[in-house]
């Protein structure tokens, strides 16, 4: 549906500069958004390369297994189908903790792995209360670093003053969330 929306705001974009004689506008449009949108990628990749290492290198010390320890209490509230020393709960906080440093792209694989591990624990066709747990908490994603806007609002140097609006703003959705999932658990019981 976007796309199509998108391809008549283009038709109609570029048949009214016909209509009005100012079809060099479209050309002058088309090569800018060229530059500048390179320049967007390459301020938003250099990002998310810097994140993406220091996960890595986090990763490679040890700290994620730290983090993981710190978090499986938490995670143990959240997700009590679980078994104790499951892998996905290593998955899950791992996914949570590249989502708090706003690596969406880092954090998918992970994700997808603890997806995997816990259709493992479901004997049913239907997602269980876990999955649909981890969806919820993945989709909320509790964001402090928020790489990609902090990327954009540098590209166009703006300052860093998002950070904390999104901190607070962030909680409370995953606040929200949980609170809701209980809630909807507790009913369909």
């Amino acid at each position: 549906m976007i796309n199509i929306i998108f391809a008549l705001l283009l038709i109609v974009g570029i048949t009214y500069s016909l209509l009005v004689g100012r079809i060099d506008n479209i050309s002058n449009i088309i090569l800018g958004s060229a530059s500048k949108t390179f320049e967007l990628t390459v301020n938003i990749f250099t990002f998310m390369a810097l994140w993406l290492g220091i996960i890595n290198i986090a990763n490679k010390s040890g700290l994620l297994d730290k983090i993981t320890k710190l978090l499986k209490p938490l995670l143990k509230k959240i997700f009590p189908e679980i078994p104790d020393n499951h892998e996905s709960l290593n998955y899950i906080s791992t996914n949570f903790v590249a989502n708090m440093f706003g690596l969406g792209n880092a954090a998918t694989p992970f994700a997808i792995k603890a997806m995997k591990s816990l259709k493992e624990l479901n004997n049913r066709d239907v997602a269980s209360n876990s999955m649909i747990t981890f969806l919820i908490l993945n989709t909320a994603g509790l964001t402090i670093i928020p790489t990609t806007i902090l990327s954009l609002r540098s590209s166009f140097n703006s300052n860093y003053s998002v950070i904390g609006i999104t901190l607070i703003s962030s909680l409370i959705s995953l606040f929200l969330a949980l609170l809701l999932n209980y809630i909807f658990r507790k009913m369909c019981k």
